[in-house]
């Protein structure tokens, strides 16, 4: 799951080393920073692939730095276990997804219109990474990383709730409800995709997702309390 943000800045890191060396101490800690980078990459990969192959919970840390073919000390220096690696990978999705929420919740607009701006996204990844979700979703994948998936998802939930114009806004419905309501709809609908093996597009399961969700917390004008 962090392979494309990975990629990312290890491509800023090549272009600021052409500037650095000016400063040979800048150019020391781009590539001290390019080792650490790989290295990173190189555990979440053996992570992705481990749990491909036979689900997360039963995968141990020699598992993956066997996987990796690097040292025990190696994977300590950057992590605590493999929960924590894999918390980091799923950090870098949540960052993805944050910075198109926020593009959508900066448009003018409808809650309709602006709100859940990351599922697209979301699901566009899901597309990309197909054999990782069908691990995470499937029933090997245990309860670690759904929890920590579906805590991810409620925590974008709760930052578009936060938008609801005041007419939008009712006492009704408890916001925790929804939250868990929407991820619920969200995990579902990604979950048929992929175990249908569709053919829609993400733009296609989006549409179906929104369908689903948007009318059910905005219907005629009521949505969610403040509780």
């Amino acid at each position: 799951m962090a392979y494309n943000r990975t990629m990312t800045i290890n491509a800023e890191m090549f272009v600021t080393g052409h500037s650095a060396s000016i400063c040979p101490e800048k150019n020391l800690e781009d590539r001290v920073d390019r080792r650490v980078q790989r290295t990173r990459h190189v555990l979440h990969q053996a992570l992705i692939s481990l749990m491909i192959e036979k689900g997360y919970e039963v995968i141990s840390v020699q598992d993956i730095i066997d996987r990796a073919n690097v040292g025990r000390s190696t994977f300590y220096t950057h992590y605590v276990g493999k929960q924590d690696l894999l918390i980091s990978g799923l950090k870098n999705l949540s960052k993805h997804l944050v910075a198109h929420q926020r593009a959508a919740l900066a448009q003018k607009g409808s809650f309709r219109e602006r709100g859940f701006g990351f599922s697209l996204a979301l699901f566009e990844h899901v597309h990309s990474h197909r054999n990782v979700y069908h691990a995470i979703v499937g029933r090997q994948s245990g309860t670690v990383v759904m929890s920590e998936l579906r805590a991810l998802l409620a925590d974008l939930v709760r930052n578009d709730l936060k938008t609801l114009s005041p007419n939008e806004r009712s006492s009704e419905l408890p916001r925790n409800a929804v939250i868990q309501f929407v991820v619920g709809a969200l995990m579902s609908v990604i979950t048929w995709w992929l175990d249908e093996r569709s053919k829609l597009s993400p733009a296609e399961a989006d549409a179906i997702f929104r369908r689903l969700t948007l009318p059910a917390i905005l219907n005629q004008g009521r949505s969610v309390g403040a509780t």
